[in-house]
């Protein structure tokens, strides 16, 4: 686990010239909204739905206290899975493929008139920070990250199906165990042969590619992400730099990150939208002593400070025999309902 998110820091620092994706949805990115973008269905596919296809599932950004987590997915037909893919164009796990080498690969996969173009299919889910940890800080019904991983996995999958295409193999890389996640799946997808198996992105072509689209997603969104602070109140060293020069890999692991976190948090709000607040790194940074303003907000669900609708109504009794002078302020809202009216 310490080696494959190692692997994955180093290969995290974008290219310097970052393929924007269609994929990126600036406006969403910046309010820390959750979206899907879905590419058009190649025209070959459309033209022979009998055509079988392979379809890949692969995520970025799983570990980072910066920025949001990426699923990517990608289809094309199964006769072409390892010739195009992997003869061709030499697609690999993202994180061993070099910044240039990923953003070039997928600049191909976007441009019309290209082989991938032609032939393949691709999507991403990107979840924010911000919807993240709100999930994973519910007081009740905690939304973890396995689950909501899982429900944009299937999400993906189901518009492919929805579009009509011939899915007949689904490859993924694991969350957890692999024979669990595996057994869900096959009871939502029964028509496709699913294979669920760890470093998935390094050994199915098809969720190579899903990767490397989940990972440029998740590299450009990050320097969207970085516009935020990249204003006229900072200095001019750091509004020349990109996210990647000024906040790191975005990883706990990082010096950068952690030293950005340290020097942009507000002791009552923390972060912008591109945080994971329910990271141990910042909830840590916010609770350690004088750092964050500590706030207690009332227990609604305390039955000393619930009132009842009948707590407001006296008895017609009750105001017969009150002859004291009226209290203003006591009947500042209107004055209580006599039960025996009601």
């Amino acid at each position: 686990m310490e080696e494959t998110e190692s692997q994955e820091i180093i290969q995290e620092v974008s290219a310097e010239d970052v393929f924007i994706a269609p994929s990126i949805h600036e406006e969403d990115i910046l309010a820390g909204i959750s979206y899907t973008h879905c590419s058009p269905i190649p025209e070959i596919l459309k033209d022979d739905i009998s055509i079988e296809c392979v379809l890949g599932v692969d995520e970025a950004g799983r570990g980072p206290v910066l920025g949001p987590m990426v699923y990517g997915l990608f289809y094309l037909p199964l006769t072409q899975h390892h010739t195009l893919l992997a003869q061709t164009h030499h697609f690999d796990d993202s994180k061993v493929l070099k910044p240039q080498v990923r953003s070039n690969l997928m600049q191909a996969i976007c441009t019309p008139g290209t082989d991938l173009y032609q032939t393949c299919g691709w999507a991403t889910r990107v979840m924010s920070a911000r919807d993240i940890s709100a999930g994973m800080l519910k007081p009740a019904g905690v939304y973890n990250l396995n689950a909501q991983a899982m429900d944009a996995t299937i999400q993906l999958i189901k518009y492919v199906f929805t579009q009509g295409v011939n899915i007949k193999e689904i490859y993924i890389d694991t969350i957890g165990k692999a024979d669990v996640y595996q057994k869900k799946l096959e009871r939502v997808f029964p028509t496709a042969m699913i294979m669920v198996a760890e470093k998935a992105d390094s050994l199915y072509p098809c969720v190579s590619a899903a990767s490397v689209c989940a990972k440029v997603t998740r590299d450009a969104a990050l320097e969207v992400s970085y516009q935020a602070y990249n204003s006229s109140d900072v200095s001019a060293a750091e509004s020349k730099a990109s996210g990647a020069d000024a906040w790191g890999t975005g990883y706990p692991s990082s010096a950068k990150t952690v030293n950005w976190l340290k020097g942009h948090m507000d002791p009552l709000f923390g972060w912008g939208n591109e945080c994971r607040m329910s990271w141990g790194t910042a909830k840590d940074m916010l609770e350690a002593k004088g750092n964050g303003i500590k706030v207690e907000w009332p227990d609604t669900n305390n039955d000393e400070q619930a009132r009842r609708m009948t707590d407001f109504y006296i008895t017609a009794s009750a105001m017969e025999v009150d002859d004291e002078p009226e209290d203003e302020l006591a009947t500042w809202y209107g004055k209580p309902v006599p039960a025996s009216t009601i």
